[in-house]
């Protein structure tokens, strides 16, 4: 087998890592007024130079920030879009986990004039996370523009546009001029994680979303390949692109279950990335028969080893389950990682810092044996 020496690498990992308790209490403390914006910055620099050394170290080729400036992998994009304001009302979501539910909430967005990209909104994260790597590639994970285009069916944006699509429009070409930015800046792996695809695959969950939406609910994925696509149409060349998505990642907690046999021709078939992660780190993924969608060429990365709980997975039981995925895409275009985040938002899994870092090891250590 190949080694890859551009991404997606052979070893991965999605990109949120848990919070130090330094940026934890940082953040308290800026939001009780006791420390200033910069003081909270250089506190958050210091963990990010601490995150990729551990990413380097490990031997990772791709370092992320751990999206350790964020509250949530999501929202702090979303809310800086130009046009984008949070409105009073919160929007909340049960997540399951094994020991009963727990609630996600934020603020609803409405849209108080055209939208358009005002800067580039991770462009300075992007600049220090790529001078803090030496080793690694820097990559940068933002949500996809469908994370956003969604916060409009929650929201409101009447005030601005007497149609729906063309606030669309308007979104996709913020995201069209947001990738430039990045890329102007150096960025040369960017995710962009998209969490509704797994989340369609639930019928119940997306019957009671969109089964009485304009779209509907049998071709809502349809309509995010096309909105997806034209995001990236004009994207940089040397950038490569790759998408996440998952059930649900809060407090090890998850949203919705099903497999991806009602989204894979569409999804895997019809997205313009260079490649997936997906997740599959338990049986509310289905079986792997979908990935026969790929197309030749494109990468999968296996999010087989879980980054909600600290059990740790045999080398043996991965090297199985990459086996069976290979019997529907080829083993060459298999890569590893995790199957989500271990912070996608600040509270963090259920992990500690040297569980996460076992996660890693083991993620590298597999890889390694399988595709040298």
């Amino acid at each position: 087998m190949s080694v890859r020496t551009t991404p997606p690498f052979r070893a991965e990992h999605v990109g949120s890592l848990l919070r130090p308790t330094a940026v934890k209490k940082a953040r308290e403390d800026r939001e009780a007024g006791r420390i200033g914006a910069a003081e909270l910055r250089g506190i958050e620099d210091e963990a990010i130079r601490a995150a990729v050394k551990m990413q380097e170290r490990l031997g990772l080729q791709v370092a992320t920030d751990g999206e350790i400036r964020r509250r949530h992998w999501h929202s702090d994009f979303v809310y800086e879009i130009g046009g984008f304001a949070k409105r009073a009302d919160l929007f909340s979501v049960p997540f399951h986990t094994g020991h009963g539910d727990v609630m996600f909430s934020q603020e609803n967005v409405e849209i108080t004039r055209k939208i358009a990209l005002d800067h580039v909104i991770f462009g300075d994260d992007f600049t220090f996370l790529k001078s803090a790597c030496t080793t690694a590639v820097p990559k940068l994970t933002i949500p996809s523009v469908n994370m956003a285009a969604l916060s409009l069916n929650a929201g409101d944006w009447s005030k601005a546009y007497n149609r729906r699509e063309d606030a669309v429009a308007d979104l996709i070409a913020a995201f069209e001029a947001e990738i430039a930015g990045l890329a102007k800046l150096g960025c040369t792996y960017l995710q962009l994680d998209d969490v509704a695809f797994a989340m369609f695959a639930d019928e119940q969950w997306r019957m009671q979303m969109f089964g009485q939406s304009g779209v509907g609910a049998a071709h809502i994925h349809e309509e995010a390949v096309e909105i997806f696509n034209a995001s990236v149409k004009n994207r940089p060349v040397g950038m490569a692109i790759a998408t996440h998505t998952c059930r649900g990642n809060f407090r090890s907690g998850w949203v919705t279950t099903g497999s991806y046999d009602f989204v894979a021709e569409a999804y895997f078939g019809g997205l313009a990335v260079d490649a997936f992660f997906v997740e599959y780190d338990d049986d509310r993924s289905g079986n792997f028969a979908p990935l026969r969608y790929v197309p030749k060429g494109k990468m999968v990365v296996l999010g087989i080893v879980t980054s909600k709980t600290p059990r740790l997975e045999s080398k043996d039981s991965l090297k199985r389950r990459i086996d069976e995925a290979a019997k529907y895409v080829p083993l060459d275009q298999l890569c590893l990682s995790p199957q989500c985040g271990f912070a996608s938002t600040h509270e963090g899994n259920a992990l500690t810092p040297e569980q996460q870092e076992a996660k890693l090891r083991l993620v590298i250590e597999t890889a390694r044996e399988i595709w040298g």
